[in-house]
This record gives structure tokens, sequence and C-alpha cells, in this order.
């Protein structure tokens, strides 16, 4: 049985960089340093590198690769095997670690990590559009993830509180069975309507559960329904299609991920993790996308992410 990964942009530098050029620039080679379209031409020399081109503009005359303005940029790492590594964890329905895919791709351990959390970048979302349009439902609930390295743990509270842990709210649209997760700064009536003000149509229909902080937030929506899971219902008896229990599907592979796969995860990184989930679950096998299909929409969006190691340690340091 031949693999998916038996591809030759698999296996072979040139192939991998003459496929990821096809999908960053769909319409033309783009100099990433003055933006002319076509205007350049590979370079030749015995010691050139693969996939350097120069621009003909004359006030830019610049050399670049595919690589430049997208998470790929500065990196050592051969492009064939961040294609690997994507794939990996296209195809990963729980996620992989960065043990995993130390050991698999042949990587050390810090370049396995920063590797994937550039990839977690290009799975990040910038321009969808707000869920539930023309009137269409949209699920949203909360989870409790990981210790909040902002709150000191109460040495009496045994095991620790809510309080003490990070809030991850989702938002599920009914029509397109998209996913858009946010890790709160507070769980506050506040910052509900920031993010549904930022995120959700206000011609909606919002369902929830019966947590206050959804209660004015969904005043402003064309319609509110709610379910008391305090008391036992899930589902309303007199409209079934009130419920949360498709975000509540969603939860369940997001915890068996960060419980099971991933285990230990800072807040200045959950963003991310968040991030990867949303795009799994929004481009799964039940939507009509495959593997490779999913593996293809990561690398579509690599430009205009870069993020540098400098970076994310910066912002593990301002959360410690």
């Amino acid at each position: 049985m031949v693999s998916v990964l038996d591809a030759k942009h698999f296996r072979d530098e040139a192939a991998a960089y003459k496929w990821v050029e096809a999908r960053v620039w769909p319409n033309g080679r783009v100099c990433p340093h003055c933006g002319s379209v076509d205007k350049s031409g590979p370079l030749k020399g015995k010691s050139t590198r693969i996939g350097v081109y120069k621009c003909y503009e004359k006030e830019c005359r610049k050399p670049f690769t595919v690589k430049v303005g997208t998470i790929f940029e500065d990196s050592h790492i051969k492009l064939h095997i961040w294609l690997q590594a994507m794939f990996l964890l296209a195809s990963s329905k729980k996620g992989i670690s960065s043990n995993q895919l130390a050991r698999t791709l042949g990587v050390t351990l810090k370049s396995a990590w920063f590797l994937s959390h550039r990839i977690r970048e290009a799975m990040r979302d910038t321009s969808a559009p707000p869920f539930g349009g023309n009137f269409g439902g949209v699920e949203a609930d909360e989870t409790l993830q990981g210790v909040d390295s902002r709150r000191a743990p109460d040495p009496e509270a045994n095991p620790p509180g809510p309080y003490h842990f990070n809030r991850v709210l989702t938002l599920i649209d009914r029509d397109t069975g998209a996913a858009r997760s946010f890790v709160l700064t507070e769980f506050t009536t506040e910052e509900v309507q920031r993010i549904l003000n930022e995120n959700v149509a206000k011609e909606a229909y919002l369902l929830t559960d019966e947590a206050p902080q959804y209660k004015r937030p969904g005043k402003l929506q064309t319609f509110h329904g709610t379910t008391n899971h305090s008391d036992g219902e899930y589902v309303k008896a007199d409209a079934p299609w009130v419920h949360t229990n498709t975000v509540e599907g969603y939860y369940s592979i997001f915890k068996r991920g960060m419980k099971g796969v991933y285990q230990h995860c800072g807040r200045a990184h959950l963003h991310r993790y968040t991030a990867e989930f949303d795009f799994r679950y929004s481009n799964r096998a039940k939507l009509g996308v495959d593997d490779v299909t999913r593996f293809a929409k990561i690398v579509e969006g690599v430009k205009g992410k870069r993020l540098t190691y400098r970076s994310v340690d910066r912002e593990e340091q301002a959360e410690a």
C-alpha cells in the first residue's frame, strides 16, 4: 500500500519547493520585497540554494525564496521535513506531541516544539466571516483547561477551584460546522459581549447554557435559547434544536488531546493549541475535508504569519 508520505514533495527538497510555490503563489511569483508579480527569475549558480529567485525590478533587485514572509522564514529545517510535520498535525485528530514529532522527523525536541507552534499559526483563521449569518444557529460554551499562571494557588483549595484554571470559550456555527475558540481574560459579561460582537452576526440564534454571563449579550441577538444543565436539562423539550451538545462534542476531542497528548500547556501558548483544534474540527471528514486537503489548507495559510523563537520565548516569560 502506497503511503501519502511517499509523495515526491515529502521526500525531495526541490519538489517540496515547487509544491509550496504553487500554493503560496497561485497567481504568479510575488517578490516579498517590492510586491512585483512574475518579474523575477531563478538564480542558477552552482552554489545557489534551491528555490532562490532574483527580482528584476530596478528599484529592488533582491533575492528571495517562497519562505520569505511565511512561517518557514529563517528556518534551517528542510522544507520537505516541514511538509511532513504539517501532514502529521493535519491528520492527527487529537494532535501529535513534540516528542513524537522529534522522533519521527529526526529533529531535536526544541526544533519540533517551535516548528509545531509555527504550524499552529498557519492554522489560525484570520479572515473568516461572523458566525450565524442568515439567522443561523451559534452554540457557545466554555470549559476549564490548565491552571492559570496569573493566579496563585489557594492552599486551602484542594483541588483548586474553577477560579484557578484557564477558561476557554468556544463558538460553533451550526450551518458551516466551524469552531472558533478564545482564551478568556476573565469570564465576565463584558468579555462575552466583546467576543460575540466580533465573531457572531446580530441576526444569529445564540444557544447557550444557563450561565448568567450570556444573559445580557443574548438579549442583543435575534434569539437566545438556553438549557439548564444544573437541572439536568440538555435539550429543550418543546424546542429540541435548543442545546449545546455540538460544542460539548468539540470539547470531548479538545480535552482528550490536551490531557492525553499535550498534557502540559502554559497559558501563554494555549491560544495556539485552540487554533489547532479549531482548524481540524472546522475541516473534518464529516464536512468533506480529507487529510490531504486539510494539509494543503495549512500550507495555503503560511503567508504573513511569521513567528520567531524570541517572540514565543518572551510570551512564556511574560506569563511566568
